[in-house]
């Protein structure tokens, strides 16, 4: 099926009752995530509404990871779980407006299930409290691999591609923009509990760890985290050939949200990497210059 052309409902499943699905989960994506709108008006109509089912359902999952007691975490991770496989099984049983949008398209495009649930793996070791310090930086990756790495082969197979060489280049990118997340988020990631910068490269770094404690930025904090932006833009940077294997609109995508991270890297340079006074994000203008670069190109 060509992925500018609409598709009918399957059967069973009431056009209405679908599109109001749809709809609730473009509102879910539109509300959490400051980046989706920047590059999803771009792709194919019906693409759109795809990926803001899958968005909706990762959304879904993280909050019920961070959300509520600590002991009902994982049994509603479990109860999560069996709806998406209930919907890939039966899209027209789900009452719930976020699988039924995600069994049409799960059926449509035959996405492949286990990736979806790759990232209930992250969002369990997030309920279980495992995610608090990360030992190495590959202790980190692995963990991307689970929360973010998944949604970019997804990505790919709602455009029709599943070779191992298109899927490593999106995985750079995917766990580049986990990583900038990390970078940009380090305050509010301590107020919950978490610190993913490495503890191998906090001892890198005499008087990180003090910045940590005393959320003031010092020379040695500065150097830690123009440290791991240095590394996080390589991934950028090799996973961006894959702007050039993909077709024009996705590769549309690859480069709005990749340039969209590089921006936020930065941006974080900019401020001189304290991200404790104030979250570095990008503004409407920053925005619509990524827009509009992704549109010339």
């Amino acid at each position: 099926m060509s992925a500018g052309v609409a598709a009918p409902p399957l059967p069973g499943i009431d056009p209405a009752r679908l599109a109001a699905a749809y709809a609730h989960c473009a509102r879910v994506a539109r509300a959490h995530y400051e980046n989706f709108t920047v590059g999803s008006w771009l792709l194919p109509r019906p693409l759109r509404h795809d990926l803001a089912a899958v968005y909706a359902f990762a959304r879904g999952a993280d909050d019920l990871a961070d959300e509520g007691v600590d002991e009902g975490r994982l049994e509603r991770l479990a109860a999560w779980e069996a709806k998406l496989l209930a919907c890939a099984r039966e899209p027209a049983a789900a009452e719930d407006p976020v699988f039924l949008a995600l069994g049409h398209t799960i059926a449509r495009h035959a996405l492949p299930v286990e990736t979806l649930r790759e990232l209930l793996t992250a969002f369990r070791r997030d309920a279980a409290g495992e995610t608090r310090r990360f030992a190495t930086f590959a202790d980190v990756l692995a963990y991307c691999r689970a929360s973010a790495n998944p949604v970019g082969r997804i990505v790919l197979a709602l455009f029709g591609y599943r070779d191992p060489e298109r899927q490593a280049r999106s995985d750079e990118i995917c766990t580049a923009l986990q990583l900038t997340n990390f970078w940009q988020d380090v305050a509010g990631d301590l107020d919950r509990g978490r610190v993913y910068l490495p503890e191998e490269d906090l001892d890198r770094f005499p008087g990180s760890r003090e910045a940590l404690a005393g959320r003031v930025p010092n020379e040695g904090f500065r150097r830690l985290l123009g440290f791991e932006i240095a590394r996080t833009r390589a991934l950028f940077r090799s996973g961006l050939v894959l702007a050039g294997l993909v077709n024009g609109r996705l590769a549309r995508e690859v480069r709005l949200f990749a340039g969209g991270g590089l921006a936020l890297l930065a941006r974080i340079e900019a401020v001189d990497h304290d991200v404790f006074a104030r979250r570095p994000t990008l503004t409407r203008a920053d925005l619509a210059r990524l827009v509009l670069r992704g549109l010339w190109r």
